[in-house]
């Protein structure tokens, strides 16, 4: 099985009182806690794709850290994870480190980037059925103002219609980018499928939230 997840941000003290407020009392409170829902997921055998910002500690703490997670590891680089370029960081606990990846997950791509690509690769490929044959994981941005513009482009490019060479009629264009950020899945990776669940499930509530207003 292969998992995904983003932004974790372990030994990120500041985190629990600004931007995200994530409420530890401490970061070792949270790296706890991430440690123990990570391991409640993960088996030995599953890989996991970490979409950067993995940790503000130290080298030799950040590998303390990897040693108590389950799964073969991959990393995105993110904009704060400097640690990866000190000389006692552990690079081989990663399958690889890259600042961009695409993979293939259970007939889709899957276009993978610590910062949203709001123009991504394959954005308008669909299968016989109308569905994605293309989805575009991505962090970084947390849950902040930034996310609620990527929000909204991604609202007003679904209901756009245009013709492309895929199709015979002007079709929505299938937009489907997903937030990762480990705050959305209570800090557990999840799989695409599950993504995809967490995602729709989450627009739709500020869909209806807006309409609110």
């Amino acid at each position: 099985m292969r998992y995904y997840i983003s932004d974790l941000h372990f030994f990120h003290e500041n985190l629990n009182t600004s931007l995200d407020c994530r409420g530890f009392s401490s970061a070792l409170q949270m790296n706890e806690y991430i440690i123990e829902r990570w391991n409640k997921k993960v088996k030995d055998g599953d890989e996991v794709v970490i979409l950067g910002d993995f940790s503000a500690g130290h080298a030799e703490e950040t590998n303390q850290i990897l040693k108590r997670l389950r799964g073969k590891l991959f990393l995105i680089e993110g904009n704060h994870d400097q640690v990866i370029r000190h000389r006692k960081f552990d690079q081989n606990r990663f399958g690889w480190i890259k600042p961009y990846a695409e993979l293939h997950d259970n007939k889709r791509k899957v276009i993978l980037s610590h910062y949203p690509i709001c123009c991504y690769n394959g954005q308008y490929r669909v299968d016989d059925d109308g569905n994605p044959k293309n989805y575009m994981l991505y962090g970084h941005v947390h849950n902040s103002h930034d996310e609620m513009l990527v929000n909204e482009f991604i609202f007003r490019t679904r209901a756009s219609f245009v013709k492309s060479r895929y199709v015979d009629e002007p079709q929505p264009v299938p937009c489907h980018m997903i937030n990762c950020f480990c705050m959305f899945s209570d800090y557990t990776p999840l799989s695409l499928d599950e993504w995809i669940q967490v995602d729709e499930k989450r627009r739709e509530k500020l869909r209806e939230d807006s309409m609110g207003k």
